[in-house]
């Protein structure tokens, strides 16, 4: 049984980040950011984070091409916003996966993301839906160095969204898909009407 872990990197402080992942001996980190780039936190751009991990001696990979919320194929937009459930369904977010469970034989791996609270990020509401069927353990690190538990996040997430845990005509299994269907749908990308012009003519 494999275990995956995810961070967020947030506001942190690099010596932050790097605690956290020293503290849950993570040695690899997956970027599952579709642009590895913030300019309101520079200091885990691509280039500076890659080497901020080297000098812990840990590895990174860039996997946002595969598993980022803000893919330029247009297959996956439904009138201008992200739809989860058919990026979930490309080949190339499919082979993301796939490089995820290699890389978790080998590396006590991290998939890393923005946001602090993993019910708030596609790592979670996205990738790790896919990944949880996959006999797999996933386990977040919060902001505080705890870790959750993918089943616990679950719970928490439809007590998030005042959805009922009993109901006479669906299994509980049913229960938490739709949670993540319904999360899925608050955290997607919507792109401006600019934006949306701009993509179609790419495409066009």
């Amino acid at each position: 049984m494999k275990t995956i872990y995810t961070v967020g990197h947030s506001n942190h402080t690099p010596d932050t980040l790097l605690r956290l992942l020293r503290l849950h001996g993570i040695n690899a980190i997956a970027d599952v950011r579709s642009s590895p780039y913030s300019r309101f936190a520079s200091q885990f751009n691509k280039t500076e984070l890659a080497a901020l991990l080297a000098k812990s001696q840990i590895a990174y990979v860039f996997l946002g091409n595969y598993l980022g919320a803000r893919p330029n194929d247009p297959v996956c937009y439904r009138n201008g916003k992200i739809d989860f459930a058919r990026l979930g369904q490309t080949d190339y977010f499919q082979e993301g996966l796939e490089r995820v469970r290699k890389g978790s034989t080998r590396f006590k791996l991290a998939l890393m993301c923005v946001e602090k609270d993993p019910i708030q990020c596609h790592r979670t509401i996205l990738v790790c839906r896919h990944l949880r069927a996959q006999d797999v353990i996933i386990k977040h690190i919060l902001e505080d160095g705890e870790l959750e538990d993918n089943r616990d996040l679950e719970r928490r997430l439809m007590v998030s969204l005042r959805m009922a845990t009993i109901d006479l005509f669906k299994t509980p299994d049913e229960l938490v898909e739709d949670a993540y269907d319904r999360q899925g749908e608050r955290i997607a990308y919507q792109e401006d009407e600019q934006a949306q012009q701009a993509r179609d003519l790419v495409h066009a």
